[in-house]
């Protein structure tokens, strides 16, 4: 260990910094844009840094500089295959931030995603927590936090009060990544092996979630939410939460559900569990229709579409 971190976390560190001096920038876009981009005529090979480390192309190793292709081995993060070489990881702009998780396509059932989910999810935490300037923060968490992203935001968010703040997250993968990518960023964090807040300590004033919340044929733990339509693990979060947040804390959760017959099974769900606590809400959608090529496989058949909504309460 090195500072908390993992020797191959070191090196992934390292690997981001690197990049992070040679202006390394990329926007991650959706799967579906990843793929028709990287299947244009010429796209086939890396040529420069984004081509290497945001598409996730083939590349020869004579592209990268040697401190690179050191670091990439010590983090387990260099494929070689024959002559040509891949990087097991992706890098991802956020803002002023660098963010590292898993290469594309994320077929891995422990997979760490980024994409535009992650990047609504962020404007959503940075609008909230401006809104509540003045409300003190001891103890923030982020639930399900993948590659920390969101923690990072909000941790940024709050600089001015400093606190706790806890990534929590079931997928070792996951924590991993979120070490590395709060040490990169400057911000000081704890990570927790937790599901939901079980692993968790003490009352949150704010608690921040982005969890999967489609239904996924393969199970991966970033897109698979639960249940029929896939909101379940985003209720077992809200009721966790509200139960769990100090007085005057509040829950912001991003997460999607399936209209159907132009009804929000979600809100009504989210409703009828508020009405049974003390706690003020507001509820809104942020994107009317994500993951349209969803609604052919057999859980949505009498969707409409599926949304990204916004749930925010306070205690």
């Amino acid at each position: 260990m090195t500072g908390g971190l993992t020797r191959s976390e070191a090196a992934l560190l390292r690997l981001g910094r690197l990049l992070r001096d040679a202006g390394y920038r990329f926007v991650t876009p959706t799967p579906e844009t990843h793929r028709r981009v990287n299947a244009r005529p010429g796209s086939a090979l890396a040529t420069d840094l984004a081509g290497v480390f945001g598409w996730s192309r083939n590349f020869a190793r004579d592209l990268l500089r040697p401190e690179l292709l050191a670091a990439m081995r010590d983090a387990d993060a260099l494929e070689e295959i024959g002559a040509l070489c891949q990087s097991k990881v992706r890098f991802s702009s956020l803002g002023s931030n660098l963010v590292v998780h898993s290469q594309y396509p994320t077929v891995e059932e422990d997979a760490v995603f980024f994409g535009p989910d992650t990047y609504r999810f962020a404007r959503l935490v940075a609008d909230e927590l401006a809104r509540r300037a003045e409300r003190p923060v001891a103890l923030a968490v982020d639930i399900g936090c993948g590659s920390g992203a969101g923690g990072i935001v909000a941790a940024q968010a709050l600089a001015a009060k400093p606190g706790r703040l806890v990534l929590a997250d079931i997928s070792g993968r996951a924590l991993s990544f979120a070490r590395v990518n709060a040490a990169l960023n400057e911000i000081a964090a704890e990570t927790a092996v937790s599901d939901v807040l079980h692993s968790v300590d003490g009352q949150p004033d704010l608690i921040i979630a982005n969890p999967p919340y489609l239904v996924d044929a393969g199970q991966r733990l970033y897109r698979n939410g639960g249940g029929t339509l896939g909101f379940d693990l985003s209720l077992h979060i809200l009721r966790d939460s509200v139960d769990r947040l100090r007085p005057g804390g509040a829950l912001v959760l991003y997460t999607g559900s399936a209209i159907i017959a132009g009804r929000d099974l979600f809100h009504e769900a989210a409703a009828r569990f508020l009405a049974t606590r003390e706690a003020t809400w507001h509820y809104r959608e942020i994107d009317p229709d994500v993951f349209g090529e969803e609604l052919d496989s057999p859980a949505y058949l009498t969707a409409d579409r599926i949304a990204v909504v916004a749930l925010v309460v306070t205690k």
